[in-house]
């Protein structure tokens, strides 16, 4: 079950002329986020370079709502260009630009021109805990085991 909810959504001074941020299917989870950088200098991504990339819009998540800031798989494929702190998280208290931290994992430079989408923005619920401190936890048969422990 899916349900839309209302977002505001700003257009900044370097965005104009670009459209929103959309999904591109019908049934995609993430919305589209396009590059705002300048028409004429493009921003050339090194091998193992990373550049936070601007969007050139802002937006108003309601409370109880957060932005996750995800790669393209196509991008990622295709260039090893990904979102270096996946998923980026946008909170509902913040109203700055969206920006997006690119990095390069490839072996060529990647050119990342104006309106080019760069990565995906998903709107998810959020679930606040209460932390509860305890001396104990309720024990369970996998217990402490960690990394690789379950592929045993």
């Amino acid at each position: 079950m899916s349900f839309n909810v209302k977002i505001d959504v700003r257009q900044l001074p370097h965005g104009q002329g670009l459209p929103l941020p959309c999904y591109q299917s019908a049934h995609a989870a993430g919305l589209d986020l396009l590059a705002a950088v300048t028409e004429d200098f493009p921003l050339i991504l090194a091998p193992g370079q990373r550049a936070l990339v601007p969007t050139g819009i802002s937006v108003a998540l309601p409370a109880g709502y957060e932005a996750q800031v995800r790669p393209r798989s196509g991008l990622a494929s295709k260039h090893g260009v990904t979102v270096l702190n996946a998923p980026g998280t946008v909170d509902a208290d913040y109203r700055g630009e969206i920006s997006v931290l690119l990095i390069n994992h490839g072996d060529a430079p990647f050119a990342i021109r104006r309106g080019e989408r760069i990565a995906q923005m998903v709107i998810a619920s959020v679930l606040r805990a209460e932390l509860v401190a305890t001396p104990t936890l309720s024990s369970t048969e996998r217990g402490s085991g960690g990394f690789g422990s379950t592929g045993r």
